[in-house]
């Protein structure tokens, strides 16, 4: 029951929500979620926390660059429903649907130029 209970945490913030609904195009450096979502890179940071918490994303570090991914099919069973319903009951959302073309604007700029959310 404890997961689910992070879940439902987790999913209890619109940017989390937002956050795991850009990470269904592929695995993103923080740089560009910061850059998507014009938040402090402390504040996604944080969001990321949660999320990585309730078993919602996954995480790698590349050197400098911390990239984050949804959970593949071996992730938590209750993880992978929540992200399913969240697809399905999201799907025709008009913000959603600016965050993806605002991603893909973000995702053609090089991580070079987004790397503010690095500098101290």
């Amino acid at each position: 029951m404890q997961q689910v209970i992070h879940i439902t945490k987790a999913l209890a913030d619109r940017n989390r929500v937002r956050i795991l609904m850009a990470l269904r195009q592929g695995e993103l450096c923080l740089c560009q979620i910061v850059a998507m979502l014009a938040l402090a890179p402390s504040t996604v940071s944080k969001h990321m926390s949660v999320l990585h918490h309730a078993g919602l994303v996954e995480s790698r570090k590349d050197g400098r660059w911390m990239y984050f991914s949804l959970p593949g099919p071996e992730g938590p069973e209750a993880a992978r429903g929540a992200l399913d319903w969240l697809a399905a009951a999201l799907a025709e959302d008009p913000e959603i649907a600016a965050d993806s073309a605002a991603l893909a604007r973000v995702c053609c700029t090089p991580l070079e130029e987004l790397a503010g959310c690095y500098r101290g």
